[in-house]
């Protein structure tokens, strides 16, 4: 696992290495001058992202508030198993993961604190925020990207994959590819239309999936895209930034791959397209709580909201902000599902049963 890190204080870095961490996580960092424990001008952040255009983010909150920012940058588990070793001696800060299914693994393990802020419930909607017993939610999402369906344009009528049912229609035995069920998009998904049909009749919509499968799952979205450009099947799933990657790749071959395959916003009739988030929270044992609002509210900012869900061709998540990404608007308009993407994280547990028993894996 490869993990960055940026200047960390002494005090930092000792509570970090102290704690009995995976040897996979461990890193060589130089000691800067030690800093007083309660000092406010000081964010630990512990942070799914590895954006280049974060710098700009960070940068602009230290100019703003005086707080100078810490990061180690890890994959959600990562991160996860790095807060349960550390315990109540974390110097987390603030938790950032990029999936609902993950935020609410989070939160069900205790590893975020509920958070009362007038600007944050003024700015993110209800709906992209985590449980609330009324001392305030456990996180916020602050970017969101969409679920698609792709096809081959060559070989598949638009018409037949309109909605994410669709996916098990008998018309599409053999030709639909999919990533593991069991990857925390897939769970998020499963989990929406658990939320959505009931389990009952998600589990046979799964099963349906599953027999209509032309190869077993395998590989991330991007693979599910060339896949279908290529042939090897017909119809995938896929996240809207991977799609933009692809669009704004310097790789002829990417180009190419865009150029045969149709993208169907899914049930625009009807729900609307399933969207997942990138969100945080203040962790449970934050030093600098004050600190990692003030940075949470930073996020939820206008210019903030931009840099943010640019850097990951996502769509701002507060209110009023729109995209500049000219690449992820070319992707057009469409009707989102405004299922809770708490419910969603919930409802992971019965998506995961329902992956076993039909064999999405």
């Amino acid at each position: 696992m490869n993990i960055v890190t940026t200047t960390l204080r002494r005090t930092f870095l000792s509570a970090l290495l102290s704690a009995a961490l995976p040897a996979a996580l461990a890193t060589s960092l130089a000691l800067p001058a030690p800093a007083a424990a309660a000092d406010d001008k000081v964010l630990n952040l512990y942070s799914a992202r590895h954006y280049q255009t974060d710098e700009a983010l960070y940068e602009e909150f230290t100019k703003q508030t005086g707080i100078k920012v810490n990061r180690i940058e890890a994959g959600d588990e990562a991160l996860l198993e790095r807060l349960r070793n550390e315990g109540a001696n974390s110097p987390a800060d603030v938790l950032l993961l990029v999936d609902a299914a993950r935020l609410w693994k989070a939160q069900v393990e205790g590893l975020f604190q509920p958070v009362k802020s007038k600007v944050l419930d003024e700015r993110i909607p209800a709906h992209l925020r985590g449980k609330d017993d009324g001392q305030g939610a456990e996180w916020y999402g602050f970017a969101t990207r969409a679920r698609v369906i792709v096809y081959n344009k060559a070989s598949v009528n638009p018409d037949l994959v309109r909605n994410y049912e669709d996916l098990a229609r008998p018309e599409l035995k053999g030709k639909v590819c999919t990533r593991s069920g069991a990857h925390p998009y897939m769970l998020s998904l499963i989990g929406a239309m658990t939320e959505h049909l009931g389990e009952q009749k998600a589990e046979e919509w799964a099963k349906g999936v599953v027999a209509n499968f032309a190869r077993k799952p395998r590989g991330g979205d991007t693979d599910q895209v060339r896949a279908v450009a290529t042939g090897e099947c017909q119809v995938a799933l896929s996240n809207s930034y991977y799609l933009v990657r692809l669009m704004k790749s310097d790789k002829p071959a990417d180009r190419e791959a865009m150029a045969k395959v149709g993208i169907v916003w899914p049930n625009q009739a009807g729900k609307g397209t399933h969207v997942n988030v990138s969100g945080a929270g203040v962790a449970k044992n934050a030093p600098h709580r004050d600190a990692a609002i003030k940075f949470l509210e930073y996020l939820a900012s206008d210019s903030a909201q931009l840099y943010f869900a640019n850097g990951s061709n996502e769509w701002p998540a507060a209110r009023g902000v729109k995209s500049t990404n000219e690449a992820l608007q070319s992707l057009g308009e469409f009707k989102a599902d405004d299922l809770s993407v708490a419910s969603i994280g919930r409802a992971q547990v019965t998506a995961a049963k329902i992956i076993d028993r039909v064999g999405w894996r």
